[in-house]
């Protein structure tokens, strides 16, 4: 078994399943690369009888086939191509029966989607297999997982027909945190500062398979040049491929994310149909749904707000580097990072980037406060005046606590302990007026800068600034 890092949760409940002497069916989902496979392969490593994965925009024979060399491995021998999915599954129920009488076994569909091809009648099997038999087996641990998050909350976790209510346990495997992050890289003898590490994050995320490319020796640059704007580079051409593996018609979806990527701040579902030429009815609803669940966009809901004032953010820090400094660039090759780095453009996306890691890292960043026990919502919140004579304001990351306390969070993202300039002091105080004036709150508010390095000359600002926090608490 090889090492894990992070993933305690998962593996801890992975290992009730294990030992729950009942029938399971366990459906895993989460963004491509992050490492599913990895981590079902690896704590269930003893116990996996059978391992099949589905084959992206295979035939109905071709995923037979792959099943059939699926099967045939585990057993040791040579089975015949079934020519249904209903007697495929009758061989793997003839394979699996002797074997789960002597002890607990678990097999495992990767890619499960994928599998389910138009007209294959592989899901009216699946179900066949599971409720006729499978179900009944005590010594039996299936396992589905799938990339195509949104799928597999439709047709598996929320299915209306022959799997409604069947799935015993559901697990979205997400990205690293920045800890984990660090854990990682250091178990692959990477030796680079936090702040470099936080680069990394903020291009790659928490995806096990992008991280996995950076080299012991490598600065932050160096790994970012490398594997991002290179011909052969891992990431160079990855975005097309991550959409068009995920959704059928990823065209809409891809203007979504183009139109977020536009706007750091974020869009309102209106202004989503509006910049992408979309229908307000339901189709628009699922394309949403499918991004979110995917870990691509993600829905924040206004202070003193319900859902339906949601405001969509890019969170996938791939896609937001991609769109930024890859997607139509004239620069590539060598060095290609460092003159991005000396931009304009990258200080504007550096400071997206480090918020949308910030809010990320809520539960790290309450630690650092030292409000973990206190009850809180996190949320955002913006002001546009309708007259355009009253000053607007925006407010990316507020903590909305129970102690009738409210800190509101500055992220800045610097290279050195971040400069206060009286202009921008004056911007806060204001700020922190506007959203009093219009919230009509009575609570007390905190103003909490949370900055890489700190905020040089603190003690000049003590009476605006309440807290302060750096980037080492996200790692936490």
């Amino acid at each position: 078994m090889e090492t894990i890092i992070g993933r305690k949760t998962e593996q801890v409940l992975l290992s009730q399943i294990l030992m729950s002497g009942e029938p399971e069916l366990v459906a895993m989902y989460g963004r491509r690369r992050v490492g599913k496979t990895f981590l079902i392969r690896n704590v269930f490593e003893k116990q996996l009888a059978f391992e099949f994965s589905g084959i992206h925009s295979a035939t109905l024979d071709q995923q037979l086939e792959n099943f059939s060399e699926a099967l045939s491995n585990a057993a040791g021998l040579r089975m015949a191509r079934p020519t249904t999915w209903v007697l495929a599954f009758k061989s793997l129920t003839d394979y699996l029966t002797p074997i789960i009488k002597r002890q607990r076994k678990v097999i495992f569909f990767d890619e499960f989607p994928w599998a389910s091809t138009p007209k294959s009648g592989f899901m009216q099997a699946f179900e066949n297999f599971w409720n006729m038999w499978a179900s009944r087996q005590k010594n039996l641990v299936v396992v589905i997982c799938g990339s195509a998050a949104a799928w597999m909350i439709q047709k598996v976790i929320n299915n209306r027909g022959g799997l409604h209510n069947r799935v015993t346990r559901r697990i979205r495997l997400l990205p690293f945190t920045v800890g984990e992050t660090e854990a990682f890289l250091r178990a692959r003898k990477i030796k680079i500062s936090r702040y470099q590490m936080l680069q990394l994050y903020m291009v790659m995320g928490g995806v096990p398979h992008y991280l996995k490319e950076v080299q012991p020796g490598d600065s932050s640059m160096q790994a970012i040049d490398r594997v991002c704007f290179t011909t052969g580079g891992l990431l160079h051409d990855e975005f097309k491929q991550l959409f068009h593996s995920l959704f059928d018609h990823a065209a809409s979806h891809i203007d979504v994310i183009k139109a977020l990527a536009r706007k750091g701040k974020g869009l309102t579902r209106n202004e989503i149909i509006e910049a992408c030429r979309l229908t307000s009815g339901g189709g628009t609803t699922q394309l949403l749904e499918e991004l979110t669940e995917s870990g691509f966009i993600t829905p924040y809901t206004p202070f003193g707000r319900t859902a339906k004032d949601n405001i969509y953010k890019l969170t996938d820090e791939y896609s937001h580097f991609y769109m930024k400094f890859i997607a139509n660039s004239k620069f590539s090759g060598t060095g290609t990072w460092a003159i991005f780095a000396a931009s304009t453009s990258w200080k504007s996306w550096s400071g997206t980037a480090f918020e949308s890691v910030c809010m990320k890292h809520i539960p790290q960043i309450k630690k650092g406060l030292g409000i973990e026990s206190v009850h809180t919502e996190a949320s955002m919140w913006r002001y546009k005046p309708q007259d355009g004579v009253d000053q607007g304001a925006q407010i990316d990351l507020l903590i909305d606590r129970q102690d009738l306390c409210v800190n509101i969070c500055e992220m800045k993202f610097s290279i050195n302990e971040f400069e206060m300039s009286k202009k921008y002091a004056k911007e806060l105080e204001a700020k922190l007026h506007i959203f009093q004036r219009n919230t009509k709150t009575r609570k007390t508010l905190f103003l909490t800068m949370v900055t890489t390095y700190g905020v040089k000359k603190l003690s000049e600002h003590l009476g605006l600034v309440q807290k302060e926090i750096t980037m080492d608490v996200l790692f936490e």
